[in-house]
C-alpha cells in the first residue's frame, strides 16, 4: 500500500519528466536538483510556521525558477541542453543547502499536508490515502492534458518534433522551451515538496539520480499502454511510476538492500528500452494497433491481372 502511495506522488514528478523527455525532446537533468529545491523550500517555510499548502506551492514556484534558468542558459546562452541542465543541477546543490541551512530538515512536530492522514492512522494501511493521492495526481494529469491541447501546447509539441519547421511559421521556439522547462520543473518541485512531507524529512541527497526514476516511469508505462493519444501517454507515465515503486518494493522484499536500488533502476530502464525490440514483446505495438488498421482496398480481377509485355 505504501509503495502505491509514494508511486502516485512520483506520478506528478513523472509528468514533469514526460513534458521534457517526450514532448519537448529535451534531456533535462535539472530535475535532480529541482526535486530537492521544492522539498527544501517547503520544509524551510513549514519550519518557519507558514501554511503547508502555501509552502508546497512555493516549492513548485522555486522548481519553475530552476527550470527557467536552464531554459535561458540553453536558448539565450547557446549552451548545450544537457550541459545547461547539469550546470543548474550543480548550482542547486549549494542553493538547497542555503535554503535548509543544513543537510536535512525533518518534520517532527510541524503540521504538514500529510499530518492529518498520518494522525488518522491511514498511511500504508487503507485505500483512503491511495484514493486521495490518486485524485491529486489526476488533477495534474488533466492539467497537462488540457495544456498540451491548447495553441501553446501544440506549438510546444511541434517544437519537440521539428523545431526548424515550426520556427518558419513564426513560433518563438526559445520561449516554448523556457516555458516547458519551467512547467516541467514546477511539477517536479511540487512533487518534491509532497514527497518530503510523505517521508517526514527533506534531505539534500533525495534528488540524486532521480532522473532515472522519471525515465523508468515514462518508459515502463508507455511500453505497456503506448502513447497514441496525449491522455493515454500521461496516464501511462502515472501507471509507470506506480509500477516502478512496486518493482522496487518487490526487490527489497526478496533480499536486495537499499544500496542496490540505483543499480536496479538503471537495469530496469535498460530492460524497458531493449526488451520491446526482442521476442514476443516486439509484437506488442503491432498487436495493440491491429484493431486500428484500415482494411485493404478491394481489387478487381482485371486490376490484379499482370499486364502483357
Amino acid at each position: 500500500m505504501g509503495a502505491i502511495e509514494v508511486g502516485l506522488l512520483y506520478g506528478i514528478f513523472a509528468l514533469g519528466v514526460y513534458l521534457t523527455f517526450r514532448v519537448l525532446n529535451f534531456p533535462d537533468l535539472t530535475v535532480d536538483g529541482s526535486l530537492t529545491t521544492g522539498a527544501a523550500t517547503a520544509a524551510a517555510l513549514i519550519h518557519a510556521g507558514q501554511n503547508p499548502l502555501l509552502a508546497t506551492l512555493a516549492g513548485g514556484v522555486t522548481g519553475m525558477i530552476a527550470g527557467a534558468i536552464t531554459g535561458i542558459l540553453h536558448t539565450k546562452g547557446k549552451i548545450d541542453g544537457l550541459l545547461a541542465g547539469i550546470l543548474t543541477m550543480i548550482a542547486l546543490w549549494s542553493i538547497n543547502l542555503r535554503i535548509m541551512g543544513k543537510s536535512n530538515l525533518p518534520f517532527l512536530r510541524e503540521d504538514t499536508l500529510i499530518s492529518p492522514l498520518r494522525e488518522a492512522g491511514w498511511m500504508g494501511k487503507t485505500w483512503y490515502v491511495v484514493l486521495i493521492f490518486l485524485a491529486v495526481v489526476l488533477v495534474f494529469k488533466v492539467f497537462v492534458d488540457w495544456f498540451l491541447s491548447t495553441d501553446i501546447g501544440l506549438a510546444i509539441q511541434a517544437t519537440g518534433n521539428n523545431e526548424q519547421m515550426i520556427r518558419s511559421f513564426g513560433v518563438n521556439t526559445d520561449g516554448m522551451k523556457i516555458l516547458t522547462l519551467s512547467i516541467s520543473n514546477g511539477l517536479v518541485g511540487l512533487a518534491g515538496a509532497l514527497i518530503a512531507q510523505f517521508n517526514g524529512v527533506a534531505d539534500i541527497s533525495m534528488g540524486i539520480g532521480v532522473i532515472l526514476v522519471g525515465l523508468a516511469s515514462v518508459i515502463l508505462g508507455q511500453a505497456l499502454l503506448g502513447q497514441r493519444w496525449i491522455w493515454l501517454a500521461t496516464l501511462a507515465v502515472i501507471v509507470g511510476a506506480v509500477l516502478y515503486r512496486l518493482i522496487i518494493f518487490g526487490a527489497l522484499r526478496i533480499g536486495f538492500n537499499q544500496d542496490d536500488m540505483k543499480l536496479m533502476t538503471a537495469l530496469l530502464v535498460i530492460a524497458a528500452l531493449l526488451l520491446p525490440r526482442w521476442g514476443f514483446l516486439k509484437r506488442i505495438p503491432s498487436l495493440r494497433n491491429r484493431g486500428n488498421r484500415r482494411p485493404e482496398p478491394l481489387t478487381t480481377p482485371a486490376a490484379a491481372a499482370p499486364k502483357e509485355a
